[in-house]
């Protein structure tokens, strides 16, 4: 097979297998990803993931702030075929025209379902049952280009957005390099995608890491593992914000019981009253303080205090 130039785009973890197995199988000339940025109190640079194993492997970087407007020396580095992952921004159709094999993405879900930013996290809340990785030609639109291959997984009862996008980001691995020889040999098929078919995962919001005790227990369990470890879901007790990032559903049912407010102290959680029922939380983080099992967290306090008291 042909020697062909990779450029590669992407930021997050979610993309890091992807770019190594392609260094270690292909010829990167380059990787494009977002910004370093400010983290911290001492507001200290941190590299994106990305960019780590690049410069791990003496590969070029550019990190344009805005790539609509700073795309000549992604184009100078003369890529036979552009490869993206979660980059983080839209490719101008400059871009999109340039490379000989076209310009592909990695997206974390069967398209066209899930468009955008959060496919992992939306799959988990909505309660999805399976989900898969999309490889696809870009287009100008957000994740809307014609489908090249899908490979798809099972969604767990127990799954996180952790274990999920760990998973997910090793199927894309596979599936790349399984269809990549294949857009080389010119021997892919484009399936246009059904728009009428369409859904989008936008980028999480504070008000979407908000629980809402008045849904039922699956829908409040869902919520807390499709945000689990990032950004966590959260609620209110006296005021206080608490990180919610572990549970497990229960069958008991009160009748005489608010939403939100607390039923029972476990020995491994607190019960909650949710719309159907009662969920348990079992992993948390309040403010200041280091994520805590709930039953540790019930070793310093007086349990009998809590039990009436209402997460808002």
């Amino acid at each position: 097979m042909e020697k062909i130039k990779i450029v590669f785009m992407g930021t997050p973890d979610f993309a890091v297998p992807i770019l190594k197995s392609l260094i270690e199988n292909y010829h990167v000339v380059g990787v494009v990803t977002q910004p370093d940025k400010k983290v911290g109190r001492h507001q200290e640079i941190k590299y994106p993931p990305i960019k780590v194993v690049a410069v791990d492997n003496n590969i070029t970087v550019l990190q344009p702030k805005n790539i609509r407007e700073e795309y000549q020396e992604i184009i100078d580095l003369k890529p036979d075929i552009i490869i993206t992952c979660a980059y983080g921004q839209i490719i101008p159709k400059e871009l999109l025209d340039y490379p000989k094999y076209g310009c592909i993405n990695v997206h974390a879900s069967l398209l066209p379902k899930y468009r955008g930013g959060s496919p992992i996290h939306r799959a988990i809340i909505n309660g999805d049952s399976k989900t898969g990785v999309t490889i696809m030609y870009m287009a100008e639109k957000m994740d809307a280009g014609d489908i090249i291959s899908k490979k798809e997984t099972i969604i767990e009862d127990n799954d996180t957005l952790e274990t999920l996008h760990d998973r997910l980001s090793i199927l894309g691995k596979i599936l790349l390099l399984n269809t990549l020889p294949k857009i080389i040999k010119g021997e892919v098929s484009r399936i246009k995608q059904n728009e009428d078919e369409a859904t989008f995962a936008y980028n999480i919001t504070r008000e979407d890491e908000k629980l809402d005790f008045n849904k039922t227990t699956r829908e409040v369990y869902n919520k807390i593992r499709g945000l689990n470890p990032y950004p966590g879901s959260f609620t209110t007790l006296d005021g206080q914000i608490i990180k919610v990032y572990n549970s497990k559903m229960s069958d008991r049912v009160y009748t005489t019981k608010q939403n939100g407010e607390i039923t029972a102290i476990y020995k491994d959680g607190i019960g909650v009253s949710v719309k159907d029922g009662e969920i348990i939380l079992t992993e948390i983080k309040i403010a200041g303080k280091n994520k805590v099992r709930v039953k540790d967290y019930l070793n310093g306090i007086d349990k009998e205090k809590l039990l009436g008291k209402k997460f808002m």
